[in-house]
């Protein structure tokens, strides 16, 4: 990692990129270092919203949903391990669906946890088993404690557990169900465990930063507050500054399945 420390910021569309780089006021890099091109057409911009300080903000839009985000990622870690010029610490970011009572509209979460929601089977009785329960893998990875708490005291974020998904919430009965599963979660997106699984192959850690556009449940999009959303992510980017630093020797771990891996249905 160099003196200054890169960050891999990768979000899921260039709205929310584009407000990720809003947060530098045009203190981009100029010329061919402040755009990276990457395999299948991806683009990174870098931005400097400390000035010369840093952090070093490297920001890719990757695509929607958890396998475009993984891949994405991954293929910004390689290439950055290649050059020999690793990063230091990915983040997950933009808008997300707060869950209500929760996490209100505009406010800004940072993940103690990134959780794949509904990655496993469906149960005989209509209830879920995680791929954990099915003794398959994990479906969580926690963020470093001392990053997650520099972070907030920095943002004022809330701070609990981010849910993934590949189908957003649209019902207020799915929302009681992913509510009452994770009693920690504060928001849903579509992008932050794959992100987080490049991360942990690669040793970085990670963490999810979101600011919430609307509530998970039925989706009235005349209560979404898609612009306030986005702009409360700028403002969360700028007052980051040297918070967006891990502690030594802190990647992100995935939390461990202790079940038998006896399959159950």
């Amino acid at each position: 990692m160099t003196a200054t420390p890169r960050v891999l910021v990768v979000t899921a569309v260039p709205a929310e990129a584009d407000a990720v780089t809003a947060c530098a006021g045009g203190a981009g890099v100029q010329g061919p270092a402040g755009e990276l091109v990457l395999p299948a057409g991806l683009r990174v911009r870098r931005v400097l919203p400390g000035g010369a300080a840093g952090p070093v903000l490297d920001v890719l839009a990757a695509g929607v949903g958890p396998a475009a985000a993984g891949a994405g990622t991954a293929t910004a870690l390689t290439a950055a391990a290649l050059a020999g010029d690793p990063y230091g610490l990915v983040v997950s970011a933009g808008i997300a669906g707060g869950f209500p009572g929760r996490a209100p509209l505009g406010a800004v979460v940072v993940s103690e946890a990134l959780v794949a929601a509904d990655l496993g089977a469906q149960a005989l009785d209509g209830g879920f088993l995680s791929v954990t329960d099915l003794g398959f893998g994990h479906t969580v990875h926690r963020a470093p404690e001392g990053l997650v708490r520099a972070v907030a005291a920095a943002t004022g974020a809330l701070t609990g557990d981010v849910l993934t998904v590949a189908t957003a919430t649209g019902t207020a009965a799915r929302a009681a169900e992913l509510a009452g599963r994770h009693p920690r979660a504060l928001a849903e997106a579509m992008e932050g465990f794959g992100v987080a699984e490049a991360a942990v192959a690669h040793g970085v850690p990670v963490l999810e930063l979101r600011a919430v556009s609307n509530a998970v449940g039925p989706r009235d999009r005349a209560a979404w507050r898609i612009g306030d959303a986005l702009a409360a992510l700028t403002e969360a980017f700028r007052a980051l500054g040297p918070a967006l630093v891990p502690e030594p020797n802190q990647p992100a771990q995935p939390t461990q399945s202790t079940r038998p891996t006896e399959v159950t249905r």
